[in-house]
């Protein structure tokens, strides 16, 4: 009765790990950000939100069938109930069977993962170009259709807070370390490629909600495009380690309408010329 009772408990958790997946991840509204990958705001940021689900899908239901047999072998199988195994050495059919759909599930997984990472490097077409370069540690933007072109480093407030007896209370800075003096702005709707370098060591541009991340590598260039669909501000961070201040060195994208990004445009073309 002890063994039994020991058995039920442990289904139970099973039980209680399989709902509580569940009510995390999918009942609302297939997981928040905070606990699942986030949608983001292009078609290939999409793209990888739904491979993911579908890997996730296929995981989680592989699991349960293997934890279901196993404990269903471990209840009515056990030695207590007297319970005669079976006595053979092979079986062709259950071979093929658990070589043939494993085999399937693979190539069902790959062919849009394939496609998606294809899609990925295909930035002919693009709009517009923009090179940015990696320093330590701040980034360089330059528009390169448009002879435009600025340092990005931390904003000042959260770089004062940031300090040790600066005074100041980081939790009163808005959107403290995540900010920054010049924004990378961009039009929405346009096909728009990245030249992606570094100037002294390797970092990485990673902004969550386009989708993909790069190295930014001295002496090499990476290309990446994106498609932004929804105006907004979006954030990322440097995402290679590149020095003390490596977690000092954010990114923020604000994506514009077109009119409003023309009008930016011509802003910065003016504001440079009077540089001049």
């Amino acid at each position: 009765m002890k063994k039994e009772n020991t058995v039920i408990v442990a289904l139970a958790v099973l039980a209680a790990l399989v709902a509580t997946t569940w009510l995390i991840l999918v009942a609302p509204g297939l997981g928040s950000n905070e606990v699942n990958m986030t949608r983001g705001v292009t078609q290939q940021s999409a793209d990888h939100f739904e491979l993911h689900m579908i890997v996730l899908w296929i995981c989680a239901i592989i699991g349960i069938g293997v934890f279901t047999v196993m404990f269903t072998s471990i209840v009515l199988h056990r030695k207590s109930r007297n319970h005669t195994p079976a006595k053979f050495s092979h079986s062709t059919k259950a071979e093929i069977i658990w070589t043939v759909i494993p085999v399937l599930i693979l190539v069902g997984m790959a062919v849009p993962a394939t496609t998606a990472l294809v899609k990925m490097e295909d930035s002919s077409g693009a709009e517009m170009t923009v090179k940015i370069t990696g320093f330590q540690w701040r980034w360089k933007y330059e528009y390169l259709d448009e002879d435009i072109s600025f340092i990005s480093s931390l904003d000042p407030n959260s770089n004062a807070a940031r300090q040790l007896n600066s005074g100041m209370v980081p939790a009163n800075v808005d959107n403290y370390l995540l900010n920054v003096d010049h924004p990378l702005v961009l039009p929405v709707g346009k096909k728009i490629k990245f030249l992606i370098t570094a100037d002294d060591v390797i970092h990485s541009w990673w902004v969550p909600a386009l989708g993909w991340k790069r190295d930014a590598i001295p002496g090499f260039v990476n290309e990446a495009w994106t498609n932004i669909e929804k105006p907004g501000t979006y954030r990322g961070q440097c995402a290679e380690l590149c020095g003390k201040d490596h977690g000092f060195m954010p990114i923020v994208v604000i994506a514009l309408p077109a009119d409003e990004y023309e009008t930016w445009v011509s802003e910065q073309l003016a504001e440079q010329g009077a540089a001049l």
